[in-house]
């Protein structure tokens, strides 16, 4: 099982939006009130006594959350935003920075692999650290959608024959 969620900003931050989704999200699925949440010693916020999983990010006009019930990562990022083109040279391993190039757009390319890194340093708990070069995503992974403008990776964790 898996729930996405996504909408845009009305009035609120982007970390008040992604809670309250969290808990629509949540009430939905089980029909019960939101449970407690702890974070973990890295900061990753997670129900100690769920069997639920979740993850949460925004961005200046959406809020996102994902509920599952295996281990899950999630990242947006506005599909216009900007970003600097030496970014890339930092947080890309070599094959994903040649997709980025051969690229019919280098910009929207190096976004969609950028959700991808950060929805798995958010499935791991393990965050970002220092730059996340040592992947080997591809900016055309069908686990990046955009919805009202926004690109969202979900990643989840891996089963029996499946892999992340």
């Amino acid at each position: 099982m898996i729930r996405l969620a996504c909408r845009r900003l009305a009035g609120e931050t982007g970390h008040q939006g992604a809670w309250k989704l969290l808990e629509e999200l949540y009430r939905e699925e089980t029909g019960e009130d939101l449970p407690p949440v702890v974070r973990s010693e890295r900061g990753k916020p997670y129900f100690p006594d769920s069997p639920y999983y979740f993850s949460l990010s925004h961005t200046p006009r959406h809020a996102v959350c994902v509920l599952s019930d295996r281990k899950v990562g999630v990242d947006a990022e506005e599909a216009d935003r900007r970003v600097h083109p030496g970014l890339a040279g930092k947080i890309l391993s070599a094959p994903e920075r040649e997709r980025v190039e051969r690229s019919d757009d280098p910009r929207l390319a190096l976004l969609r692999l950028w959700v991808l890194k950060e929805a798995a340093a958010k499935l791991t708990g393990e965050g970002l650290r220092g730059y996340p070069n040592q992947t080997d995503f591809s900016p055309e992974d069908s686990r990046v959608r955009e919805i009202d403008g926004c690109l969202i990776a979900v990643l989840q964790e891996e089963t029996e024959g499946e892999t992340l």
